[in-house]
């Protein structure tokens, strides 16, 4: 505890011992904080951006801020809850990913991750996305495997030097018919020439979704409840999602300090892949940052601290049994970083930084009678995770040809948990056995992970560009990985994150993940680049101590081979691999200002992942898929209509009985209009009604008897969604 003391001490001193430096002469008039901050020390070069005219053509229709990233290009979309999608990157999901919003990097805290850490980002607010794969420079990386997704909020804008005070206004609202999804976001802000003021909220709801067709009978969710329909995708509604933010910014020459307060509630989110849903989640963020200039570079540092509060049980479309099953959860998670980007001769950029997280967890189900109770089931108390660590990067530009970068980064990652109780540990075969035995145990580990990455980028003239990059990513398992002790089978069906149905108990043992990659790119494009482009990247990893499952064997698991039910699984580690390739093609073509432009782009991308130490498929691969779009702008309106298809998916991961998924094509069609202030977006996706299964979906539990481990059928995928009509409309002043 003295440590983090004194390391949160230090990087809060740092920056205003630094005042004490002479700032940096800079041009009168300063506008906004991009001209402050200096754009090296958070954007090392490689990765996709999303600025916000590709951002506000994506939201539409949507209250899930991972739905802006689909479609870039190695990103997959694994389907939660309504505002809980899971990205992938090239098949590495979840916590294999560094995924920060506003610099804050923030923890899922459930057992089957339902407050994912994009849930608490809301789409309206979001202005830019960078998307880096698993080469990922040093700086952006750490205790992840697949690469880092960053997003981040307009940067504060000042008053004109001479003008009083600056005023922004925006306000917007969404609808989509499938599921009677609406949606509102607001937002206004007030400033003057050092000074600003914002505030900020936004909240949605949706009805279950429909399917494009019947994919399971008809029948009721709940004892004695209403009759879900064939087509009608159950506990896949969500309600009572409100953010709301209160920011304040002060600006001092080139210094700027930037605090920021925000809490999301959510009354009711359902989780169709998952046993349970959530009741309700309250998080609550603390977001501090500094940035500066100076005459020997730029310096920036942060202090965080999340909250989160979070309650699952049995939603309206499944059994409750009469006493339902209360789970509780309460985290949190504080966090400090202090980075340095230095200029060295011979225009190379050296960036330095330290960064610390202290992870604090308690996941404990209240009794509620019979064989659970009387006491409550602990499933973690008192979990923790602490992080501190350390990196360097250089980067170095060789004339107007190459450009090299290389960096290194150390991390210790210490975890540990109380003992732990069942519901009454006197029913030695239901709890006391399993309990006993882990309570025995040394629950303390503590991993070094080493990170490195090198990166290579030759520019042949102005229309190609090279890039080659290896590096050698490490993660330490999370909590839910390591400390759920039962193989009670109802216990280890709440334990699971990966929505596949199937139940999970924990591995005290688990070695950290390390992977080394490999990653070639080329990108031929016209002088301009601006008319044309065709880009091509591949990919390799081999992952050792990957954390894969075997079937559970020991204790209450039923020693199971069976290829047609939901089993249970304990964590372990392996070796696996995963490759693929990724290729996306760009054509504008320009008619004039009287009759517009047209662009044409396309993408396929090929991913494999395999269990190299038992032969098996890894699971949540997406099979091939491809994507084709137009864009047509004229002035101020837009229409842009897209066909996607995606292949059968048969490599599926045999030990966890994944879900085949057969072949499907499907149309949207997307228009915009602006005039003014004012923007109306509308669209139409699965213009057919098409039903197909969602390869990344998992397994279909929505409804039913959920809370077993075979009493609701196997082999049902959560479907896509059926045709919806979407709209928007967005006011900004």
């Amino acid at each position: 505890m003295n440590t983090r003391i004194a390391f949160g001490a230090l990087v809060l001193l740092v920056p205003a011992v630094a005042l004490g430096e002479e700032p940096v002469v800079l041009a009168p008039v300063v506008v906004t904080a991009k001209a402050i901050m200096g754009d090296a020390l958070n954007s090392p070069p490689g990765g996709a951006r999303l600025d916000a005219e590709d951002l506000t053509r994506r939201r539409a229709g949507t209250g899930d801020a991972t739905q802006l990233i689909e479609g870039v290009s190695g990103v997959d979309i694994s389907t939660a809850g309504g505002i809980s999608s899971l990205p992938s990157i090239h098949g590495l999901a979840d916590d294999r990913l560094r995924i920060q919003v506003d610099g804050v990097d923030l923890q899922s805290a459930c057992p089957n991750h339902m407050n994912s850490p994009l849930s608490y980002a809301t789409p309206s607010r979001i202005a830019r996305v960078r998307v880096y794969d698993g080469v990922a420079p040093v700086s952006v990386g750490g205790d992840s495997l697949g690469g880092t997704i960053q997003v981040e909020s307009s940067p504060p804008e000042f008053a004109r030097d001479g003008a009083p005070y600056l005023l922004h206004a925006s306000a917007g609202s969404f609808f989509r018919s499938n599921g009677l999804g609406l949606g509102y976001n607001m937002a206004g802000s007030v400033a003057g020439n050092w000074l600003r003021l914002d505030y900020a909220e936004a909240g949605s709801r949706s009805d279950n979704y429909q399917a494009g067709g019947a994919f399971k009978a008809a029948a009721a969710g709940s004892e004695g409840g209403a009759i879900v329909s064939a087509s009608e995708v159950g506990s896949s509604a969500y309600h009572g999602s409100v953010n709301r933010s209160l920011g304040l910014a002060v600006r001092h020459g080139a210094h700027l300090l930037r605090a920021e307060v925000s809490r999301q509630t959510v009354d009711f989110e359902g989780f169709p892949n998952q046993h349970m849903d959530m009741t309700s989640n309250d998080n609550r963020l603390l977001n501090l940052r500094y940035t500066g200039q100076f005459d020997w570079g730029d310096l920036e540092s942060r202090v965080g601290y999340q909250q989160t509060q979070h309650r699952m049980d049995m939603g309206p479309d499944r059994y409750s049994y009469g006493t339902g099953m209360p789970m509780d959860t309460k985290a949190r998670q504080r966090q400090a970083s202090l980075r340095a980007s230095l200029p060295v001769e011979n225009e190379a950029l050296l960036r330095l930084g330290t960064e610390g997280q202290y992870y604090t967890l308690f996941d404990w189900w209240p009794p509620v009678g019979g064989v659970m109770g009387p006491n409550a089931f602990w499933n973690v108390d008192f979990g923790r995770r602490s992080k501190v660590d350390g990196f360097a990067e250089w980067e170095q530009p060789f004339g107007e040809t190459w450009t090299a970068l290389l960096g290194v980064r150390g991390s210790r990652v210490a975890t540990d948990a109380s003992a732990v109780q069942g519901y009454d540990n006197g029913l030695s075969a239901s709890w006391g056995n399993d309990a006993a035995a882990f309570n025995a145990r040394d629950h303390a580990r503590d991993d070094i992970l080493l990170d490195a990455t090198g990166w290579l980028e030759y520019v042949r003239g102005p229309r190609s560009t090279f890039q080659a990059g290896l590096a050698q990513k490490s993660r330490a398992p999370n909590l839910y990985q390591r400390y759920p002790w039962s193989t009670n089978p109802m216990a280890a069906l709440m334990n699971n994150f990966l929505g596949d149905g199937n139940g999970y108990v924990g591995n005290v043992n688990l070695r950290p993940e390390v992977a080394r990659m490999l990653s070639l790119a080329g990108d031929l494009h016209d002088a301009e680049n601006s008319r044309w482009s065709l880009r091509v990247n591949g990919y390799y990893t081999a992952v050792h101590d990957y954390i894969d499952a075997y079937r559970c064997d020991t204790g209450q698991c039923p020693a199971s081979t069976s290829s047609g039910q939901f089993v249970l699984l304990r964590y372990a580690n392996v070796s696996a691999r995963l490759f693929g390739a990724d290729v996306s093609v760009r054509r504008t073509f320009s008619f004039g200002e009287r009759r517009g432009d047209l662009e044409v782009a396309g993408s396929v991308s090929y991913l494999r992942g395999e269990n190299t130490s038992t032969g098996d498929n890894l699971y949540a691969i997406m099979p091939p898929h491809g994507r084709l779009s137009l864009l047509y702008r004229l002035r101020g309106f837009t229409v842009a209509p897209e066909w996607v298809g995606v292949a059968a998916k048969h490599n599926v991961s045999h030990v966890r009985n994944e879900i085949e998924t057969g072949a499907y094509w499907l149309v949207n069609l997307r228009a915009s209009f602006t005039w003014k202030s004012l923007r109306a977006d509308a669209a139409v996706e699965n213009l057919f009604d098409r039903l197909y299964t969602d390869p990344m979906g998992g397994a279909y539990v929505g409804q039913g008897a959920s809370m077993t481990t075979n009493g609701i059928p196997w082999g049902v995928g959560v479907p896509g969604r059926g045709r919806s009509v979407n709209a928007s409309l967005a006011w900004q002043y």
